[in-house]
């Protein structure tokens, strides 16, 4: 799931598409579908701080904007270093049911990754 912030004057799908490159290598993807609103959540307290101190602000949560995107390519071309231009955020990767992909969360951001998934299943096989 990469996810990554929105540069000053770029639109949410160009962003999108760039964190994909940047995060994953991929380039061989299209966009099927976007959520037509922007999903928002706070930080529990104790992620709140650790962020406060790694970050050096006080975030309270975030506001996201979600795409799905179809991998065209192979998985060959999946390479978590990314593109080069930032450093690797994900140790690994496969691919996984959009149930597990809950199953797998951090507890604050499952109601997110349902209202998400709950908007992209009727693209799903």
């Amino acid at each position: 799931m990469p996810q990554g912030g929105v540069d000053d004057n770029e639109d949410p799908t160009n962003a999108a598409i760039r964190e994909l490159r940047e995060e994953t290598g991929v380039t061989s993807a299209e966009i099927v579908a976007e959520v037509p609103h922007w999903v928002t959540y706070d930080f529990p307290p104790d992620v709140r701080e650790k962020l406060r101190h790694q970050w050096g602000s006080d975030w309270k949560g975030q506001a996201q904007k979600w795409f799905l995107f179809k991998f065209t390519g192979k998985d060959e071309e999946i390479n978590l270093l990314g593109d080069g231009t930032e450093k690797a955020e994900f140790g690994e990767w496969s691919w996984i049911s959009p149930e597990q992909v809950i199953e797998l969360a951090v507890d604050f951001k499952k109601p997110v990754y349902r209202e998400v998934l709950s908007v992209f299943s009727q693209h799903f096989q």
